[in-house]
């Protein structure tokens, strides 16, 4: 028998139909996550807005990658047992306690995806990581922010382990903080970890540690090894320049880490990026990656030094970006940023974080927060 012929719906109606779809409340009030400005097609401007390596490639990371396009035909590795191996190594631990994914956000994702139920408190400091709100919601979670200690760009370790109750499942310690700069001390986290009960994960974003220079500062490695409950989550997207490719990674003891594996999207990380993230880590590419972060550290010093002269307090920054507490000025000195060649990423009502770059790009941003002052 045959079938009627069905009168394809309209545009209208296709949205009338997509509209009765309900979508999770959960999703449906989600904050957007804004990615840093990008140069307009044929524009020419600095770009400090995403706090990227400012270096291209090195050639050896380049070869890697051409190599590993010829067989993009294939599935890659699905468990990244090379790069695994290569960043267990890199980190000082066992294999079984390193777990890849497609970039520091998709990792968190799968952490919260592994110990978060619906309804669960997630503890984190605000303003911090922007994409913390999205992935807590988007886990099920119920986000339990802290506010930063006033004008510091702080965290506020103490507030934070206070605002742990029994609901609380994970608390999210985001050090060198994004965006503001600053540097969680050891003796802070050791007295925070002694506070927070032993069955509430620490998340530990390390996602700047290349750039820490603070002797006071902990050592990851350390704190994972003395506490069960921590994960450490870190990224070869800045320092080591792979932001295009998306390789982050978590270290957390073996039963975590098996269950933060088990819920991470298979083959998450491309065969091109797997190629680019251990050519990266082998030698001499490591060594010359970290002189370019020596570099980095070292415009870090030399703009912050510089802002200081032109009369700005600003908090003392250890990652590779400095931040502005401007306020209400927020979105016009980003405006006027812009229309200077300088792209900043700006939080509304909050300030602006502006990325270190290469010299004659910091060099740009330096005359524009002058005439700021």
């Amino acid at each position: 028998m045959l079938r009627p012929v069905e009168t394809p719906l309209s545009s209208a109606g296709r949205e009338t139909v997509a509209a009765s779809v309900p979508l999770r409340p959960a999703v449906s009030a989600l904050p957007a996550y804004v990615p840093g400005a990008r140069v307009a097609p044929g524009g020419r401007a600095w770009k400090l807005s995403s706090n990227e390596n400012p270096y291209q490639p090195l050639p050896s990371v380049i070869a890697a990658i051409t190599a590993a396009a010829g067989e993009i035909n294939r599935y890659p590795d699905m468990y990244a047992s090379e790069l695994v191996e290569a960043l267990a190594g890199h980190v000082g631990v066992p294999p079984e306690q390193v777990v890849v994914g497609n970039g520091s956000v998709a990792v968190l994702s799968h952490v919260l995806q592994a110990v978060v139920d619906a309804g669960d408190e997630v503890v984190y400091p605000w303003r911090s990581f922007e994409a913390y709100p999205i992935a807590v919601a988007v886990a099920g979670g119920t986000s339990v922010t802290v506010p930063l200690e006033p004008g510091t760009g702080r965290l506020d370790l103490a507030a934070m382990a206070a605002a742990v109750t029994p609901r609380t499942r994970v608390v999210l310690v985001c050090t060198p903080n994004n965006p503001t700069g600053p540097v969680v001390r050891a003796d802070e986290l050791s007295a925070f970890l002694a506070a927070v009960p032993s069955d509430v994960l620490v998340v530990v974003d390390e996602a700047y540690l290349e750039f820490v220079r603070d002797p006071a500062a902990p050592s990851g490695t350390e704190v994972l090894a003395a506490h069960a409950n921590v994960v450490l989550l870190r990224t070869l997207s800045k320092a080591y320049g792979l932001a295009g490719l998306r390789v982050g990674y978590a270290v957390a003891e073996p039963r975590l880490a098996a269950g933060i594996r088990a819920v991470s999207t298979p083959f998450g990380v491309s065969h091109v990026a797997q190629a680019a993230a251990l050519a990266s880590l082998a030698q001499p590419a490591q060594t010359e990656l970290m002189e370019r972060v020596d570099a980095l550290v070292a415009e870090r010093t030399r703009v912050q030094d510089a802002l200081r002269e032109q009369g700005w307090e600003l908090p003392e920054s250890q990652a590779n970006f400095v931040w502005f507490g401007l306020g209400q000025a927020t979105l016009e000195c980003a405006a006027q940023a812009s229309a200077a060649g300088v792209l900043v990423r700006p939080f509304a009502g909050d300030g602006l974080r502006v990325s270190i770059g290469e010299p004659a790009a910091n060099d740009a941003f330096l005359a524009v927060a002058k005439s700021w002052v």
